[in-house]
């Protein structure tokens, strides 16, 4: 458990800079597991590799293996058992995103929007001069699509 806790990725080489603090388990002769974190001091040496210290902080604990037998599986049951309360329902069509956000999805029937009552603005009316040049152009387009007809056809 600890070991998949703990363990990281396996590096070949390490930057000894780049480390601050050790944790240490070990496993004594009468099964207790001693649990240690040091802060690494980095001291000058005569060599190219500094010499380290390590000066105990943080949490320190002793862990002792009482149990070794699993409990029967009734027991074991009882044990893990969770009250209903702290099981939450799901509720449909509502999400959270990240940033804490509620987004929820409703559901309606078909809308016919061409019987929807909209507020006319008179600044978005053509003019009178607008709608001529428009029936002009579409009087011309019309005189030019018949007389390519009959150009086709002879």
């Amino acid at each position: 458990m600890l070991i998949d806790t703990f363990q990281k990725d396996k590096v070949d080489a390490i930057r000894l800079q780049g480390i601050e603090h050790v944790m240490s388990f070990t496993c004594t002769e009468d099964l207790t597991i001693l649990m240690r974190s040091y802060k690494i001091l980095l001291k000058k040496s005569g060599q190219k590799t500094p010499r380290i210290e390590l000066i105990e902080i943080g949490p320190s604990a002793d862990l002792k293996i009482r149990r070794t037998k699993i409990a029967s599986e009734d027991l074991y049951k009882q044990a893990c058992k969770q009250p209903k309360e702290l099981k939450l329902t799901k509720r449909k069509n509502i999400t959270h995103d990240n940033l804490g956000n509620t987004h929820g999805r409703v559901h309606m029937g078909k809308q016919n929007l061409g019987k929807i009552q909209t507020r006319r603005v008179k600044g978005l009316k053509k003019s009178t001069e607008e709608k001529k040049a428009d029936h002009q152009k579409k009087k011309e387009m019309l005189k030019a699509a018949a007389k390519e007809l009959l150009t086709n056809n002879e």
